[in-house]
């Protein structure tokens, strides 16, 4: 209410204090929704690029976790391990940089990090997908695929995990 208001209201009821409205109600449970401006994740991702060049030249950050999916922030100023997700797949959208995805083949010597998890040093096979800002690419649960990044270059994603769901039979 602002003070003109304020003063008609003291004129016609002088001998009330002040007249406060009651709260607004409502009947909303609070918005569930989750934002992440575009300047907020390139500067989360500038972040972890100063992380990665005092670390191994990689950095990531899950921003939330959710029911069934997460979102991930990565950085990556060198080529990371080839990889194989049985139960959830990768969505990468390339906020920034460049990078080649290598989905598909195999992973020679492969080890189990944990359940459903194995890591190696390379793809054999694979197929070859360069990756550019604005890019979005879905590697389904299952499938081989490794970050490829030049020398010279750095790559900045934000991830989506999705756990894979099992069908009915």
């Amino acid at each position: 209410m602002d003070e003109l208001s304020r003063g008609i209201l003291r004129e016609l009821l002088p001998q009330e204090k002040e007249v406060v409205p009651p709260p607004v109600k409502t009947n909303r449970a609070p918005n569930p929704m989750d934002h992440w401006s575009l300047a907020v994740l390139r500067e989360r991702g500038e972040y972890l690029g100063k992380l990665a060049k005092h670390g191994d030249g990689s950095a990531g950050e899950t921003l939330k976790e959710f029911p069934g999916h997460a979102a991930m922030l990565s950085f990556r100023s060198r080529d990371g391990q080839a990889e194989v997700h049985e139960n959830f797949a990768d969505l990468f959208y390339v906020l920034g940089g460049r990078a080649a995805l290598l989905t598909g083949g195999t992973v020679p010597g492969a080890k189990t990090v944990a359940p459903g998890e194995m890591r190696g040093d390379a793809i054999e096979g694979g197929t070859r997908q360069e990756l550019r800002p604005g890019d979005l690419a879905h590697v389904p649960a299952g499938l081989p695929h490794q970050m490829l990044v030049a020398s010279d270059r750095a790559v900045t994603c934000f991830v989506l995990k999705i756990a894979k769901v099992e069908e009915k039979s």
